[in-house]
């Protein structure tokens, strides 16, 4: 078999330690480091020293990412998916599998992973930050919303957002030892002043000393979560308008015009993806790489399973949440393309579908740099003008009409 690198590295990484196999000239020398900053600079010495030219890192979670930002400058590292380089199963250690991800590495057989450049890559860590703060976010308002229930103050029954602004003014008073619900009806702002007597028959709940106390802490705590929210979406704006790499901001502004894609989705989209979409061939290898296509699972003509397969949770999760907002949006192609799976499919593959349509959108919108157009919601009646009026004529059938159709001649 063909080799493509004369010197190449294999690297089996753990938490605490790593196991390095340099291949040269046919020969191999495996050595054992420590993870910490002083040993990994201690590895990428003996691999320029060496004359390493290229190194390959099981993708292990987050133990990889240290060594491959050290390594990422001076050599050309590839992460790969450890699916791509399962060994024996039967022979299996540490040093093992650093020789095979060399061996293989040596003859090209291994498929590097997608890795955006630094800017990007710092776009990702603020955006995923504020998608475990929106987590935990909800997860304080069940836990609020399970506790008004426990007192049976049903104020989540009455209002929209329990934890809003007049929400929290009238928790804030019970917490605080008050008990007049008529009173703490009259906190409430806005277009929920209307239902006072409502609220007045729900704050009549029965709060004990302990889930005052503890009330208050999970306001607190929300409060503080609220307040995170509002500054790293101040900072990931900043980091986008300021970013090193290029196209960015552009990038950002042109996908926000697809439905259903607001700001902060095409910030997740940008910061998962990047805007240069040179590094995907095809619109179907990104729906590939991003799980949002059907899997391929056929043996002996037969297909098992379409399943999609996991791609990146946080791109695949903004794409539902932006099919969701598309699908409620009218006259659009997504929101017609959703009403027309959802009937035979169900919500959650209609969903995936336009989830699916929308990275599409995406990838073409990023590759010519122009903003989206949308085809209309009515596209697929006017793209299938006979299955429509054979469609129609029989549901006119189906309820006991005979149906003559003649062509309309257009006026000279």
């Amino acid at each position: 078999m063909e080799v493509l690198y004369a010197c190449c590295c294999g690297i089996d990484v753990q938490a605490k330690m790593l196991v390095a196999c340099l291949m040269k000239a046919g020969q191999k020398e495996v050595r054992t480091f420590a993870t910490m900053t002083e040993d990994l600079l201690q590895l990428l010495d003996w691999l320029v020293q060496a004359g390493c030219t290229h190194v390959a890192i099981e993708s292990t979670g987050v133990y990889g990412r240290p060594v491959f930002n050290i390594l990422e400058g001076a050599l050309d590292v590839i992460l790969t998916n450890a699916r791509d380089a399962k060994g024996y199963k039967a022979r299996k250690t540490d040093v093992i599998d650093a020789e095979w991800l060399a061996d293989l590495l040596r003859h090209g057989l291994l498929k590097p992973s997608f890795i955006p450049p630094l800017p990007i890559r710092e776009l990702r860590d603020f955006t995923r930050y504020r998608e475990s703060l929106v987590r935990e976010r909800t997860a304080l308002a069940n836990r609020s919303q399970k506790l008004m229930e426990s007192a049976n103050v049903k104020l989540g029954q009455v209002a929209s957002d329990a934890l809003g602004a007049s929400g929290q003014r009238m928790l804030r008073a019970l917490a605080a030892g008050q008990t007049d619900a008529e009173q703490m009806s009259h906190l409430a702002q806005g277009v929920l002043k209307r239902k006072q007597a409502q609220l007045q028959q729900a704050l009549e709940g029965r709060f004990s000393q302990a889930q005052r106390w503890i009330l208050t802490e999970l306001l607190d705590q929300y409060d503080q979560v609220e307040a995170a929210l509002q500054r790293v979406a101040e900072r990931i704006r900043q980091e986008v308008e300021n970013s090193a790499a290029p196209f960015v901001v552009d990038a950002v502004q042109l996908l926000d015009t697809i439905p259903g894609v607001g700001e902060t989705v095409a910030q997740i989209i940008v910061a998962e993806i990047g805007g240069n979409m040179e590094r995907f061939s095809t619109d179907h290898h990104l729906a590939s790489w991003a799980g949002m296509c059907p899997g391929n699972n056929e043996s002996a003509g037969k297909r098992k399973s379409g399943k999609t397969t996991k791609g990146s949770r946080y791109l695949r999760a903004a794409l539902v949440q932006a099919a969701w907002a598309a699908s409620h949006q009218k006259e659009t192609y997504l929101a017609a393309q959703y009403k027309r799976l959802v009937k035979r499919r169900g919500k959650k593959k209609a969903l995936i579908a336009v989830g699916h349509s929308i990275l599409v959108i995406a990838y073409h919108v990023l590759q010519t740099r122009t903003s989206y157009q949308d085809l209309g919601g009515d596209y697929f009646e006017r793209r299938n003008v006979d299955k429509q009026r054979k469609r129609l004529i029989r549901q006119l059938e189906g309820l006991g009409l005979k149906v003559t159709v003649e062509e309309v001649k257009e006026a000279a």
